[in-house]
């Protein structure tokens, strides 16, 4: 009977997860979509402005796959989009012809600076329990 007990529990805790996942996404959007993004857009913006100065201002996109929530070809036509509106800059490795790299233009960073608190205003709200 303990087994079950925990089995209920971990699905519980699974589940719990999942609906503060899906509440902060929805809301991270609904607050974004007025500046034109949505939460995987500034999912993206983010992880790019947080890259230091040592790190270099760009990021090879094969980097991305594993902190963004998508899939590989997802990615690549969230990040074309992106590059369409000018919010980021993509260009080949010289190194490796297969490689892409992607950076922020500098309206991709003005428009993550504009957007940054919003978003982190969301994260206090849906994560403070």
């Amino acid at each position: 009977m303990a087994a079950k007990t925990a089995e209920a529990e971990l699905e519980t805790r699974w589940r719990d997860i999942l609906s503060v996942h899906a509440r902060t996404m929805c809301e991270i959007d609904r607050v974004l979509h007025p500046h034109g993004l949505g939460a995987s857009d500034f999912e993206v913006l983010d992880l790019l402005a947080a890259r230091t100065a040592q790190e270099g201002d760009q990021c090879r996109v094969q980097n991305l796959v594993g902190r963004v929530h998508l899939s590989q070809s997802a990615l690549s036509r969230l990040i074309g989009r992106l590059e369409k509106e000018g919010l980021v800059q993509r260009s080949v490795c010289a190194e490796d012809r297969r490689g892409v790299w992607v950076a922020l233009t500098d309206k991709g960073r003005d428009l993550h600076t504009e957007v940054l608190p919003l978003q982190r205003e969301v994260l206090r709200r849906t994560l403070a329990d």
